[in-house]
């Protein structure tokens, strides 16, 4: 794979992941939109369809990583790090494109939601806004350990279940079957582990989305949060590197 086959597959996949992904979590929780309410099971068949397709989409490109945790797991299995700022940067580039994206889909019902009276006068001055959950992660209750463990565990659980259930035969991604099975094991996080933090388990599907949100022209919507964000991005690298130490021990 070429640098620029790498940084545009991580770039368009990453993208139509937060795009659906964010997508989902649009749908259910802005005012005027049909899937208003749908609930978590929504949330979570959403972002695992939403892994499916953009895997699918952009394998034969980059391997499609989608997602620093993997790819560092991935350089730590194979002691391969030339690749991986071109991985990231798509990846982190592919983000704020899909983020961004989701705005523009749901544009009416972010205004419609922001500026609500109800909605308005429960908007806080400093800390999480009233949509920031559509864009990323937050927890139910705020205990840095204990957040930071929970975003940990769900990552090693995913980059093991992608080191070993298939590589594509460059042994940079998934193969055809590892791709509908990682879909399947984010539902299984996401209705397992997800209640604690929203699992993240990306740092590029938070952060990114997390700039795009402080950066976004939306009326009332309050903080990004940022004393929270450092979680979502240490906790799957760690997970990730914890995962393919665990690989290299017991399967390679």
């Amino acid at each position: 794979m070429s640098s620029s086959d790498i940084f545009l597959g991580e770039t368009i996949g990453t993208a139509v992941l937060i795009l659906l992904g964010g997508g989902v979590c649009a749908a259910v929780t802005l005012k005027s939109s049909k899937a208003r309410n749908a609930g978590w099971l929504a949330i979570t068949f959403g972002w695992g369809f939403a892994v499916m397709t953009a895997v699918y989409m952009t394998a034969s490109l980059s391997g499609a990583h989608l997602n620093p945790a993997v790819t560092v797991g991935i350089a730590i299995k194979d002691g391969e790090w030339g690749n991986v700022p071109v991985y990231i940067a798509g990846q982190m580039l592919g983000a704020m494109i899909g983020a961004a994206l989701v705005w523009v889909a749901y544009y009416g019902q972010f205004r419609a939601h922001l500026t609500d009276p109800e909605t308005v006068g429960e908007t806080p001055i400093e800390g999480p806004g009233p949509v920031l959950g559509v864009f990323s992660t937050g927890p139910e209750i705020r205990n840095t350990w204990q957040n930071l463990a929970t975003e940990i565990i769900g990552t090693v659980v995913l980059v093991l279940a992608v080191l070993t259930q298939g590589l594509n035969d460059s042994g940079k991604g998934l193969g055809v079957i590892g791709a509908l099975i990682t879909a399947f094991v984010v539902v299984s996080i996401g209705l397992s582990l997800g209640g604690p933090t929203g699992y993240a388990i990306n740092p590029a599907r938070d952060l990114g989305p997390r700039i795009v949100h402080a950066l976004l022209p939306l009326p009332n919507k309050g903080g990004s949060d940022w004393s929270y964000a450092w979680i979502p991005v240490a906790g799957p690298l760690i997970g990730g590197a914890i995962a393919a130490g665990i690989y290299n021990i017991a399967f390679a």
